[in-house]
């Protein structure tokens, strides 16, 4: 196996996430930019200005063709002639199992998230929910079978909806939401700011918890809650069960599969 470290790549729907990891699983360096800073970075590559050449980079992209387009242009730009490859949902795949109805269509960032999760909690059932522009639930099984899942919106998203189609409410951004939340004193808030932030907020937590306790119930077992995503650390704040935030499955799945690729390729 080569010694030249991984490019991986997370490309979300709100921004790109980025890690440079050694064949050893030591991360070396990482970042993360918005999608519309990515011509701006195409410009000057700040970033990735001093990094060593990597073997090769591997992409989870949910943000649709242009996205990619774009990151493989920087890609180009800094290392030309690059090799690169898009992950996508298998059937089965470094000790995880699919069993949506039709594999390819899952997410490519839910199927590395779960690949990183079970890889970090072996031995473990796993409700793993990724509070990002969606909320995803997704079920796995101790022994790594993906059992099915749940999408809905996100908690920023939520907030969006309504200050978009309701004529008296606003259309709250990120820091404002928060804001009004540190101010709340109790659950049923006193200013409209508030009560909206609160109420999708506590609708997150509402769907997390009902599916955790469903699930145990359904496996007669316990099963670990683990958190991730930009919208973690408020959902974490109002749910009343135990969990356990993990910021980087996608990179962690995606960081097992490029190890597995490097191993399969390389020589007896």
């Amino acid at each position: 196996m080569s010694g030249k470290p991984f490019l991986l790549i997370d490309a979300g729907n709100s921004r790109i996430k980025w890690s440079l990891v050694s064949a050893t699983n030591e991360t070396l360096n990482g970042g993360a930019f918005e999608h519309v800073d990515v011509e701006a970075v195409l410009a000057d590559l700040p970033d990735w200005a001093d990094l060593p050449t990597p073997a090769g980079a591997w992409i989870s992209n949910v943000a649709g063709p242009r996205v990619g387009e774009r990151i493989a242009a920087l890609l180009d730009e800094r290392w030309p002639g690059l090799p690169h490859s898009i992950v996508r949902a298998q059937a089965q795949q470094s000790g995880v199992t699919n069993r949506y109805t039709e594999p390819a269509a899952l997410g490519s960032d839910r199927w590395c998230g779960m690949i990183g999760a079970h890889a970090a909690y072996p031995g473990e059932n796993l409700l793993i929910a990724t509070i990002g522009t969606a909320t995803t639930l997704e079920a796995l099984l101790a022994d790594g079978t993906f059992t099915g899942g749940l999408i809905a919106p996100g908690w920023l998203l939520m907030m969006q909806s309504l200050g978009t189609h309701t004529a008296q409410l606003p259309t709250l951004l990120p820091d404002t939401a928060r804001r009004a939340l540190t101010s709340s004193t109790g659950i049923f808030a006193t200013d409209t700011r508030t009560a909206l932030s609160s109420g999708c907020l506590l609708a997150q937590a509402g769907l997390i918890e009902r599916a955790w306790h469903d699930l145990r119930a359904q496996w007669n077992n316990d099963v670990r809650l683990i958190l991730s995503g930009g919208g973690a650390s408020e959902v974490a704040g109002a749910l009343k069960v135990p969990h356990t935030r993990h910021d980087s499955l996608v990179l962690a799945g995606l960081a097992l599969i490029a190890r597995e690729a490097a191993v399969s390729r390389s020589p007896d």
